[in-house]
C-alpha cells in the first residue's frame, strides 16, 4: 500500500483539532503525527514530528503567518497549507508569501480538505474556489491590455524555467538540481525575473503565473492547481 500523508494540525481549538482528525484518518490516507495549539508550539513540534503537511490556522497565540515563514524557511519540504476562516486578501497574499502552499477556508467542504492536503503533499497549490475567482478577475483585466503576455516574453527561456518552477514553490536547491546549475545562478535568475515583471514579493509572482497560465488556480471546489 502507498505511504500515507504525515499530517500535522495547528489550531487553538481543541475541540476542531480533534474533530479534523477523526475526519482525516477516517480517510485512510493520512496520519495525524502531530498537533499544537500556538505558533511557537507549532515550530516545536514540526521539528520532532517531520510533518509532509502542516494545516495552519493563521489567527492564534503567536501568529500563523509567522510560524509558516519560520517553517518554510527550516524545513520546506514540509508544506503548509492554511485552514482558516479569514477570506481578505490580506491575510491570503501574506500566507502564501510566507510560504503557504495552500489556502483554504474553515467553511469549506471536507472534500474540498482532503483535497488540499493531497495537492500540497504532492507539490502542487490549492486555492480556494472564492480566493482563486478574484485572481481570474484580475487576469482578464490584464490580459485585456495584452500586459502580461508582453512582460512574459521579455524572460530568456532559462528565465521561464525558472519562473514556473518557483511558482510551483519549489526551493533554489530545487531548482538548482532539476536545472542542473548553481544556487546563486538560481538566485540571479529569480532577480532577474522579479525586475523585468516589475514583481515584489512571491505572493505576487505566484499571482502572475497564475494569471499568465503557468499554474491553475481551482475552477471549483475540489480541484487542486497542477
Amino acid at each position: 500500500m502507498p505511504e500515507r500523508i504525515r499530517v500535522m494540525l495547528v489550531d487553538d481549538h481543541k475541540l476542531f483539532r480533534e474533530g479534523l482528525r477523526l475526519l482525516l484518518e477516517s480517510q485512510g490516507q493520512f496520519e495525524v503525527v502531530g498537533e499544537a495549539g500556538s505558533a511557537p508550539e507549532a515550530v516545536a513540534v514540526a521539528r520532532q514530528c517531520r510533518p509532509d503537511v502542516i494545516v495552519m490556522d493563521i489567527a492564534m497565540e503567536g501568529n500563523g503567518i509567522v510560524a509558516t515563514r519560520q517553517l518554510h524557511g527550516e524545513m520546506p519540504q514540509a508544506r503548509v497549507l492554511v485552514l482558516t476562516m479569514h477570506a481578505g486578501d490580506e491575510y491570503f497574499f501574506r500566507a502564501l508569501e510566507a510560504g503557504a502552499m495552500g489556502y483554504v477556508l474553515k467553511e469549506a467542504a471536507a472534500t474540498d480538505l482532503v483535497a488540499a492536503i493531497q495537492a500540497v503533499a504532492h507539490g502542487g497549490i490549492f486555492l480556494y474556489p472564492s480566493l482563486a475567482k478574484r485572481l481570474v478577475g484580475d487576469y482578464l483585466a490584464r490580459v485585456s491590455g495584452g500586459e502580461e503576455r508582453t512582460s512574459y516574453e521579455k524572460l530568456t527561456p532559462r528565465e521561464k524555467e525558472t519562473l514556473a518552477l518557483v511558482a510551483q514553490g519549489h526551493t533554489n536547491q530545487e531548482i538548482a538540481e532539476r536545472l542542473s546549475v548553481s544556487i546563486s545562478t538560481v538566485q540571479t535568475h529569480r532577480t532577474h525575473i522579479m525586475e523585468k515583471l516589475n514583481l515584489n514579493r512571491r505572493s505576487e509572482l505566484i499571482n502572475y503565473a497564475i494569471r499568465i497560465g503557468l499554474l491553475r488556480g481551482p475552477a471549483s471546489p475540489g480541484t487542486p492547481a497542477p
